[in-house]
């Protein structure tokens, strides 16, 4: 099968695919970090006393979780100027992918605060601990640790979602592959490296969160 593949034209559009990779990488990163701290405000939205700030997270959540992400990706592009509201492309994607990873992320993040067994919590109040300190020392490190493996199978999504921003002419991977195809009507070869590319960026994020248990596991064992 190989063997009827121009691997001369996939080199050629190498440094294009780079650059897109880089593109992606960057987007994805930024949009990661910020659908951690929505999904985080969120989330103590969410288990906060205040009617009000659980309303506005549960809202914020299932609107976000119910409609499609290309959807809000179109809503954002399009609808924010006719409402005179004016940003880059780069900037309209980063919001969309935070704020449709970040409500999955805030569900995550609570299952992993609530699947802390209240005994715990009990015990931290009866030794004096105030709900910071209680928060820092006894849920947050045991909630981190069990919600690692779904937090990276969010951020993997969020990477192969991106690919969703070269229908709004952003220069990703996805956007690389259509560009070979157009210039040169070759969809194996071109799609094929895109997902090769994917395909790296999957397991270097696996590779992170492969690390980052280990060291929690460390700690704990210090």
């Amino acid at each position: 099968m190989l063997r009827f593949f121009n691997f001369r034209v996939i080199l050629d559009y190498m440094p294009l695919y780079m650059k897109c990779l880089w593109a992606t990488i960057w987007l994805s990163g930024v949009s990661i970090l910020g659908a951690l701290i929505v999904g985080t405000i969120a989330c103590a939205m969410r288990l906060s006393r205040s009617r009000s700030l659980t309303g506005i997270a549960g809202c914020y959540i299932e609107s976000i979780r119910s409609t499609p992400l290309l959807a809000q990706i179109y809503f954002l592009y399009f609808g924010l100027p006719s409402l005179g509201i004016r940003i880059s492309e780069e900037v309209t994607g980063v919001i969309a992918l935070t704020l449709n990873s970040g409500a999955y992320m805030a569900e995550i993040i609570r299952a992993g605060i609530l699947s802390i067994p209240q005994g715990q919590t009990e015990a931290a109040i009866a030794t004096g601990l105030s709900y910071p300190m209680r928060m820092r020392y006894i849920v947050l490190p045991q909630a981190i640790g069990a919600t690692i493996p779904p937090l990276l199978g969010q951020a993997i999504v969020l990477v192969k979602d991106s690919a969703l921003l070269s229908l709004i002419s952003i220069a990703e991977l996805t956007r690389a592959g259509q560009i070979m195809i157009s210039e040169r009507f070759m969809p194996a070869e071109a799609f094929l490296t895109t997902a090769v590319l994917y395909l790296l960026i999957y397991y270097v994020l696996k590779w992170l969160s492969e690390r980052w248990q280990q060291s929690l596991i460390f700690r704990e064992r210090r």
